[in-house]
């Protein structure tokens, strides 16, 4: 099969709405941008060949009108829709009726979208296939007494899971069974709110757990290959913050990662997959074992970190295999060289318990050197508001092996500079200094065991500290004036200062 696409429209905004932009010319394919009230000067407008107004700036009047994406595919002469990630990416209905409209869905169909959104069907699934899946339900419970009873059955501690849900939402860990009822009934609550459906059901709760996933690459053929594995241990209320590749958990397990590779293309070929994905499992470093969490049928946020350590553009090969192409490899042709890391830059508050930040920004200083990669849809004059995620771009480092890659990262990190909002970037740079992080013993219970707020205004002092010091010797080499004894003076200004000292030494050099 040969499908023609010389149009896509891209329903979807900020930096994965530019990163498949930026696919599509360069396979010479043109681009077609929607547009909320909101984001009608959004730098995803600015950048695509074509853009059409959806609606008000709230998503469900805009980006989660199906009907109303379509239509504008439609009348602009567009040949395929690339969903991108959230919104209506793993929408079943959605691809099925881009598909209806005569147009062309870059992802997969819409019947794997189906199996893989409900957890339960999923499961059963993998569980027929041979995939290995954690203990636990196989369809959704009808009250808080069943669950009683499959707790009993499973051992506690247990984990109530939306059987639709995703990001956390829905999910509670149960210790006894004095907890069951409540944390049943919030857990129905949160899941029918957040995704129409209040289906849970309890699977084994695996103590100290890692979290690494596969990424996939399936072709209208019936190949399927895995692209390795990416660790995603370090996550916030079960949001992932930091990516990397090669995962840091199966670095002295390489049977196991094999293993792993194996059982994700098996779980693509058993739900008939095609296009992009990610078979994501749950590691138990005891074990140690893996099972089957759940398929994400979309391009992820972090697969930027693949792409570094490949050399395959993930995007543009959707596109291609949209268009009828097979892969243009085997499983023995890939390798991995080095390693990536990807942190996620938010408008969030860390020292407010990561409460949005909205505003306008003001200066934005992008890190950049060799093997250093920045995915954003924003620059400076952008506002960025409530109405969506604050992810603000994703900063993305290679390295030729993990040590490397984190000192290359902190690097990044201290050249970045976003002001008129507060960012993750100093909460990142903590991270990346953590010696549980640098060892690579961690899991997904980091953050919650490790991070405290108050720890962000030393490393806060440090970088302005490092950014005073470094536009000082640049102004000197420029011939600027600085002195000697002024360089001096911030190069000795104690380790233990107040925050405006630090200020102080900032406006020494500049720096407001």
């Amino acid at each position: 099969m040969q499908n023609k696409i010389e149009k896509v429209l891209v329903a979807n905004r900020g930096e994965i709405a530019i990163r498949v932009m930026r696919a599509c010319r360069e396979l010479g394919v043109k681009s077609v941008a929607v547009y909320s009230d909101a984001d009608r000067m959004a730098q995803h407008v600015q950048q695509a060949d074509e853009a059409f107004r959806i609606g008000p700036a709230p998503a469900r009047d805009s980006y989660l009108r199906g009907e109303r994406i379509i239509e504008t595919a439609l009348r602009c002469g567009a040949h395929a829709i690339h969903p991108g990630y959230g919104f209506l990416a793993e929408n079943g209905d959605f691809a099925e009726a881009v598909e209806s409209a005569g147009l062309i869905f870059i992802g997969p169909p819409a019947s794997a979208i189906r199996s893989m959104g409900s957890k339960t069907a999923a499961r059963q699934i993998m569980f027929d296939a041979g995939v290995p899946v954690v203990p636990g339900d196989k369809s959704g419970l009808p009250d808080a007494q069943a669950a009683k009873e499959s707790a009993a059955k499973i051992g506690y501690p247990v984990l109530l899971k939306a059987a639709m849900g995703g990001g956390g939402k829905g999910m509670r860990i149960v210790y006894s069974e004095s907890e069951i009822e409540a944390a049943f009934d919030g857990a129905t609550r949160e899941a029918l709110s957040s995704f129409g459906d209040g289906t849970v059901y309890l699977e084994k709760y695996v103590t100290g757990p890692r979290h690494v996933e596969v990424q996939i690459m399936g072709d209208h053929y019936g190949n399927v290959v895995h692209l390795f594995e990416r660790e995603c241990s370090i996550q916030r209320r079960h949001q992932k913050v930091i990516e990397e590749t090669p995962a840091p958990a199966l670095e002295f397990l390489p049977e196991m990662r094999d293993e792993m590779g194996r059982a994700a293309v098996a779980a693509a070929k058993a739900c008939g997959y095609v296009n992009a994905g990610t078979v994501e499992f749950l590691f138990d470093p005891s074990g140690p074992n893996f099972y089957f969490l759940e398929v994400n049928t979309r391009l992820q946020v972090e697969h930027p970190v693949t792409e570094m350590v490949t050399g395959i553009d993930l995007a543009q090969l959707q596109i291609r295999v949209a268009m009828g192409e097979p892969l243009p490899f085997k499983q023995e042709d890939l390798k991995q060289t080095g390693h990536s890391i990807e942190c996620r830059i938010s408008a969030e508050d860390p020292s407010n318990g990561f409460l949005p930040d909205a505003g306008r920004i003001k200066t934005l200083v992008r890190p950049a050197g060799p093997w250093v990669r920045v995915d954003s849809g924003v620059s400076v004059g952008d506002e960025v508001g409530v109405y969506y995620d604050p992810l603000v771009a994703k900063l993305i480092v290679w390295g030729e092996n993990r040590v490397a890659a984190i000192q290359r990262m902190r690097r990044a990190l201290d050249e970045y500079r976003v002001t008129g909002f507060k960012t993750t970037i100093p909460f990142s740079r903590w991270i990346m200094d953590h010696p549980k992080f640098e060892s690579g013993e961690f899991d997904t219970n980091f953050i919650e065991r490790e991070f405290k707020a108050e720890m962000l205004t030393q490393q806060d002092e440090k970088v302005i500290r490092a950014a005073a010091l470094a536009a000082a010797l640049a102004e000197r080499d420029r011939g600027g004036g600085r002195s000697g004894q002024q360089i001096k003076q911030i190069e000795q200004i104690d380790d233990r200062p107040q925050a405006s000292s630090w200020k102080r030494a900032g406006r020494m050099a500049g720096i407001k």
